[in-house]
C-alpha cells in the first residue's frame, strides 16, 4: 500500500525549491535544517525519483522537480482553501502548562489579553501540567498551542515544533511556612548547597521542567530532591510540600497556596525562558492572535530583558541572540 503524502513533506519542498538554499528554507519554515533534508529525502523515496541536484556549493531542481513545483503549490492551495472555514469556526485549544492558575503566569496573561482583543475567536485553556504533556497532545493534532521551556524537550521534538519565545520568567521555590528558609524575602542560591531541591523529577508531564531544574542546580552546585509521585492541584500541592518538606522549584506569579510561601531565588536571578509552541505550517486565527498578544505584552512589560545579575542556561542566551 502506497504511504501517504503529508502536506508537510510539499511545504518542505516548495520553500526549498524557492530559495534553493536548506538553510534558508529550514528557517522559514522554523525548523531544524536535518529535519527538512529528512522530509525532502522521504518525499523523493514516496515519489521514487530525485527533486533536487545537490553539491556543496549549490541546489537546483531536477526536472521532476521543476514538473512537481506547480502542482505542489497546487495541493498546498487547495488545503488552505478546504481548511480555512474550519480554521476560523472551531475553538483554538490552549494549554497553560500548568495545573493550577495563578494572576501573573504567562500563558494565564497571554490568554486573557488576546479574549480581551477578538471576542470573535473562541479560545478554549487546557491544562495538562507541563510542556511535555502539551507536545504529546499537539502532535496528536489535539492541541493548538502550548507554553513552557522549549529547550528542555528533546531534539526530535524540538524539530517538528515552532516556538516563540514570550518571556524570561524568575525562578523562585514553594516552602513549606515551616521551613527555616521561609522566612527570608528572598533566597540566595548558596542558601540550598546541602539541601535537596525538589525539581518534578517524578512527572512525566513535566520532564522539560525537570531538565531545567538539573541544570540550574547543576551549575550552581546543589541537589535534586528524590522524585516522588506529582501531585495534582493546588491543595494537593500544599500537602505534599507539607509532607515532603523540601523546597520545590517553581517561578513567581503563581497562586497561593494554604501553609505555603514562594520566594524568589537571588544572587543570580536564574531565569526560565517561557516560550509559545505550536505546530508547523498555516497558522490558526486563535494562534496567530496569541502570538499578537504575547508579543504586545512582552514590549510593554520588558518580557525579555532580562534583570542585573541574571543566570540563563545557554540554550535560552541562543534563542534570544
Amino acid at each position: 500500500m502506497p504511504e501517504d503524502l503529508h502536506p508537510r513533506l510539499l511545504r518542505g519542498f516548495v520553500a526549498t525549491a524557492e530559495t534553493l538554499h536548506f538553510g534558508q528554507a529550514a528557517a522559514r519554515l522554523h525548523l531544524a535544517q536535518q529535519a527538512l533534508s529528512r522530509d525532502i529525502k522521504s518525499l523523493e523515496r514516496l515519489l521514487g525519483r530525485e527533486l533536487f541536484t545537490r553539491t556543496t556549493r549549490s541546489v537546483a531542481l531536477t526536472a521532476a522537480g521543476e514538473r512537481l513545483l506547480p502542482q505542489a503549490r497546487r495541493l498546498l492551495a487547495l488545503q488552505a482553501e478546504m481548511l480555512a472555514p474550519a480554521e476560523r469556526d472551531r475553538p483554538v485549544l490552549v494549554d497553560l502548562n500548568s495545573a493550577v492558575t495563578g494572576e501573573d503566569l504567562t500563558g494565564e496573561r497571554i490568554l486573557a489579553a488576546a479574549r480581551a482583543a477578538d471576542p470573535e475567536v473562541e479560545l478554549l485553556a487546557r491544562y495538562h501540567g507541563g510542556l511535555t504533556a502539551g507536545v504529546r497532545e499537539l502532535l496528536a493534532d489535539r492541541l493548538d498551542a502550548s507554553f513552557g521551556w522549549f529547550s528542555g524537550l528533546p531534539a526530535a521534538l524540538r524539530e517538528r515544533l515552532v516556538q516563540r519565545p514570550v518571556r524570561l520568567e524568575r525562578v523562585a521555590l514553594l516552602l513549606p511556612q515551616t521551613h527555616p528558609l521561609a522566612g527570608r524575602p528572598a533566597i540566595r542560591v548558596a542558601e540550598l548547597v546541602g539541601s535537596p531541591v525538589d525539581i518534578c523529577a517524578g512527572n512525566p508531564a513535566t520532564t522539560e521542567w525537570t531538565a531545567f531544574g538539573e541544570r540550574l542546580l547543576g551549575e550552581h552546585g546543589l541537589t535534586a530532591a528524590a522524585p516522588f509521585a506529582p501531585p495534582v492541584g493546588a491543595a494537593e500541592t500544599a500537602r505534599y510540600l507539607a509532607q515532603h518538606g523540601d523546597p520545590m522549584l517553581t517561578t513567581t506569579g503563581g497562586p497561593q497556596l494554604p501553609g505555603v510561601v514562594t520566594r524568589p531565588l537571588v544572587d543570580p536571578v536564574p531565569l526560565t525562558l517561557v516560550s509559545l509552541v505550536h505546530r508547523p505550517g498555516p497558522v490558526a486565527a486563535g494562534v496567530a492572535l496569541l502570538l499578537a498578544q504575547a508579543a504586545e505584552l512582552g514590549e510593554r512589560e520588558g518580557w525579555l530583558t532580562p534583570p542585573p545579575a541574571a543566570w540563563m542556561a545557554a540554550e535560552d542566551a541562543a534563542l534570544l541572540s
